[in-house]
Parts: structure tokens; sequence; C-alpha cells
């Protein structure tokens, strides 16, 4: 029994000892990812970042597109937020202004410049119309900020969110109802179902909270680990010198009590964080990433939308009078303008789970479909996908691994004098009509910060880790929660041993 004693406080130390650092930074960035809009006014400077981290020829999403004005006059937007040019793109001036502080406010996801020449930008955090030389918030009558991609047509103004399509009216905007799709089942991804328990949004507002609590918990747990760890040597060493341990016995005796007692009250909800945590990255990300499940009774997910948080871009083929309509399933049209409901294609360009990036309708029935998955030119009437790089039919590969392919589409754009510039997110600019290349990134946006949130994204999903691991990055997920959760179980079975 000893030797069992043993092996469980070994194995309990030891682990706990190298994981303690990795374990407060999951539980801290996990808390500020938690409510991105009340950190959203927290930036950080690029400079001190890795390489990986800063910006080289407009790449990591720094523009998502450009709208042109008038002439050689545009607006670039993007992760960057709003920039205008006066010269086709070759120097720019900050059009950000009225966005809140902090540059999550200002990431756009699309700006529209309506027939009756009203100025609207969709970004991350809501809508915002251009008045009086600054941008003013709009509220919507929905309770997602999250704005995706606007619209205009025959006069009609239009707004979608990841989860709604509204309609702007004489008195605001209301919510139309889109119908569900054919083969529509009432279920939800299972990816999206652990996201929310993981992240207690699933529960609302009070699910959230407790999430917090439990990273609360996490960060308790390793700093009394670490005292229990440090204070005998520490008692040993001043009981040599001739000095009186009492009131650190004390302490320490406390400090274990507590330790103890938080992990065996709340080991449950700690195993089920490290649990839903390591599925939510590959390599285990692709075992669960096509399955679905039932809407999780009484909770956020049981939504009766069937779109909710499906929707991606929106576009408008004036020649046939159809409305396009991109989700992370796949893309739908509507010839009614979802009087019934959307139609799926036979066929269409590959979709990033991710998300469209780029919609665009090149001619009559033909489409431009861009996203981490590549760059497509699509004829849906005709069935036909081509690589826009290479101008060859798309040949769709089978593979393992994370659904990103070599040129993983962030934005595109046209300037005044026809030319096609495609960013990609790591590469970035790429000049697709002739040898002329986009302008340098001026240093002004070069420098844009990086927000709380995006850099507590990168430690919790331990992408920040390659410096440390390099390549093998993508296993420090999956190993970590298996660490954690040995930790947990072998401190759960010395508590109940010394208990007995």
């Amino acid at each position: 029994m000893k030797n069992w004693t043993k092996f469980f406080k070994k194995h309990h130390k030891w682990p706990s000892l190298v994981l303690t650092l990795f374990i407060l930074l999951f539980a801290f960035s996990g808390i500020v990812m938690n409510h991105r809009e009340t950190f959203s006014s927290v930036d950080l400077n690029r400079e001190y970042l890795g390489s990986e981290y800063q910006y080289k020829n407009w790449n990591k999403a720094a523009v998502k597109s450009g709208l042109q004005l008038d002439g050689d006059t545009a607006l670039i937007y993007g992760n960057v937020g709003v920039w205008k040019t006066s010269d086709n793109y070759k120097s720019f001036e900050n059009f950000n202004q009225g966005f809140p502080e902090g540059i999550d406010n200002c990431k756009i996801e699309k700006i529209l410049k309506t027939s009756s020449g009203e100025l609207y930008a969709g970004t991350l955090l809501g809508l915002y119309q251009f008045k009086n030389e600054v941008w003013l918030k709009i509220e919507l009558p929905v309770s997602e900020k999250r704005v995706v991609d606007l619209l205009e047509v025959k006069g009609d103004f239009y707004v979608l969110t990841r989860s709604h399509l509204l309609k702007q009216n004489s008195s605001g905007f209301e919510t139309l109802n889109l119908l569900a799709k054919a083969n529509y089942d009432g279920k939800i991804s299972l990816f999206k179902t652990l996201w929310e328990v993981h992240s207690g949004e699933a529960f609302g507002l009070l699910g959230k909270l407790f999430v917090d609590f439990i990273g609360l918990i996490f960060i308790l747990l390793s700093i009394s680990g670490i005292i229990y760890f440090i204070y005998p040597k520490w008692m040993k060493r001043l009981k040599t010198k001739g000095q009186g341990t009492k009131e650190k016995v004390k302490f320490l005796k406390f400090n274990l009590k507590w330790h103890n007692r938080l992990g065996y009250w709340m080991i449950i909800f700690l195993i089920l964080s490290a649990l839903t945590g390591m599925f939510l990255r590959p390599p285990l990300l692709i075992s669960i990433a096509n399955a679905k499940v039932d809407k999780l009774p009484f909770t956020h997910l049981d939504d009766p939308n069937p779109w909710y948080d499906q929707l991606r871009r929106i576009t408008y083929d004036e020649e046939l009078d159809r409305v396009l309509l991109a989700s992370n399933e796949g893309i739908y049209y509507s010839d009614n303008f979802f009087e019934t409901a959307p139609v799926s294609f036979p066929n269409h360009a590959p979709v990033s789970v991710m998300g469209v990036n780029v919609f665009e309708v090149v001619k009559p029935g033909k489409y431009l479909v861009g996203s981490f998955s590549g760059l497509f030119y699509w004829i849906p009437e005709r069935a036909l996908i081509f690589d826009y790089f290479t101008k060859t039919p798309h040949v769709p590969i089978k593979r393992m691994g994370p659904p990103i392919s070599s040129h993983p589409i962030a934005g595109y754009l046209r300037d005044s004098d026809g030319r096609e510039f495609v960013f990609d997110y790591n590469l970035g600019v790429g000049n697709m009509t002739d040898e002329n290349h986009f302008v340098n990134m001026p240093e002004q946006i070069q420098k844009a910060p990086m927000s709380l949130w995006n850099l507590c994204l990168e430690i919790h999903t331990g992408r920040i880790y390659q410096y440390i691991f390099g390549k093998f990055y993508i296993l420090f997920i999956p190993l970590a929660g298996l660490t954690i959760l040995w930790i947990l179980i072998t401190g759960l079975v010395l508590y109940l041993k010394r208990r007995n």
C-alpha cells in the first residue's frame, strides 16, 4: 500500500510542477477569452511578440477587401481597421474615427456604400454607419454582435450576422425568417457543442461565469501546489537557523486542506474542462470534425433557429435575380429572396469550416469563392470548379489534417485599374493580373497592435508554443490535456486514501 501511495504522490507532484506555468496560462487566457467585448479595448504591441505575429506584406487578414468610391479613391479594410486611399492604393490615411478604443473594435468584415450614398461597416462587434466624419454604432434587434456581411438588393439594405439576416425598415431593422434547408435534421456539430460547453456559453452568462470560476480553481490549485512543494524545504532551512516555524506550519496545513478540498469538490468540472478542451484542437479535433449530435436541451444551443451560428457570407447575382448564401456547411441560393427555404447547390466550391472570406459574382452564374480551403472559380449550373491560381479543374483530395490549403485565402480586391489582388493569410498580397506589386505595407499600418483576446487565443490553443516545440506544438494540447487528467486523478486517489 505504501508503494502505491508513493507512486501516486510521485505522479501527482512532478507532472504538476512541469505543467504549472502552462495551467496558469490556460486559466488566465480562458477567462479573458470568455469576455471578449469586456477586454476589447486592451491591445499589445506586436514588437514584443515573435516574428510569426508580425504583419508582413499585408498578411494575417490585415486586408479582407476594398471598396471603390470615386476614381482612385477607395477604402481598404480588414483586421487593421479602415484606411482611405486617394491614389489607387499607393498611400493611406486613417479612417477609423468613431470606433471605440482597441483593435478588436475596428476589425472589419465588410464595408458597403448604398445606392443612396450611405456608408456602412459590418464589424466584429457591431454595425456602424459613417456620419459627420465618424463611425456611429447602430443597434440591431439581435443579441449577437458580429456582422459578417452587408448587402443591398433593389434599394433594400440587409445585414447578415452569423445566425440572422436582417432587413432595414423605416424604424430600424427587422429579422427575416430564414426557413430551414431541406436536409435540416435539428442537430448541431459536436465541435460546436464541446466549444460552448468548454467555455460555458451553452448556459449563458451564468455558465461562462461558472467556467471562469473553474479557471480560478485551476489557478488556486496550481499556486497552492507550488506552496506545498516549496514551504517544507524553506521551513527546514529556517529550523536549522534556529528560527520559529509555528505560523508557517499552520499556514501550510491550511494551504493543503483547501488544495485537497477544492480539488475534491470540483473534480467533475475540472475533468470536464480538460476533456472538452482536448478535442477542440487537432489532432483530436479531426475525430469529431464531421460529427453531429442532438442539441443540449435547456441550453443556449437549444435554439429553434435552423441557421444558428452557420451564416458566413451573402451575395446577389443581379442578372439571375438570385441571392446566394454561404454557410459553414455549404452554399445555398434563393430565387425569391427566401420566401421559401434556401436550396442547396448540388455541387459547390470547397469551403473551409472556418468560413468564406471571398464571395464575389464575376459574371452571371459564375462566382469567385475563397476561404482557407483555397480560391476557386465556380460555375454551379455546369458543375465546374477551377482552381483560381492554376486555372485547372479542381480535383478534391481527401487528407487527414487541419482543413487548411497551401493558400489560405483571407481577402480579395480589385483596384481602379481592374487589377486583382489576392491576400493569402500567411504569404500576404499577390497580384493576379500583372507584374506590378501591391504597395508595401506602410509602417503606420504594419504596427497595428494585437488584441489581448487574440494573444490569449494563441496561448489557449497552444499555437504560441511552436517557438518551444516547433512543428510538434500541435501535440501540445492533447498531451497537456492527458497530463492534467492524470494529475487530477492521482490527486483524487491521494485525497481519498488520506481521508479514509
